[in-house]
């Protein structure tokens, strides 16, 4: 038996091989874009050291034969871009950094 707390209450569990070999959580860096799905780079509208603002177009990810396009979410300047378009790119795949 082994305790698991949870929101401070204790509780007297087995636990199994799958919880205990869970990958840990991580909560998103905000200075970070991943890529949600795999897909295709599209047209990327920005580059390295361009300051953007919150709403600009900052690149396009082709999947599932739908175009997303990806937005800044606040004002920043663009640190580095790891894709150009034509890239193939997997699951949770760095895509660009803010400073």
């Amino acid at each position: 038996m082994q305790t698991l707390i949870i929101e401070d209450v204790k509780y007297k569990t087995r636990l199994n091989k799958k919880f205990l070999t869970r990958k840990p959580y991580q909560p998103a860096n905000p200075k970070e874009i991943n890529s949600f799905i795999p897909g295709t780079i599209g047209n990327v509208y920005t580059k390295k050291g361009k300051k953007v603002k919150a709403g600009e177009k900052l690149l396009e990810l082709e999947a599932m034969k739908m175009v997303n396009t990806i937005f800044a979410e606040f004002d920043a300047v663009i640190l580095d871009i790891m894709v150009k378009p034509g890239d193939l790119v997997s699951k949770n795949q760095l895509l660009l950094k803010f400073k």
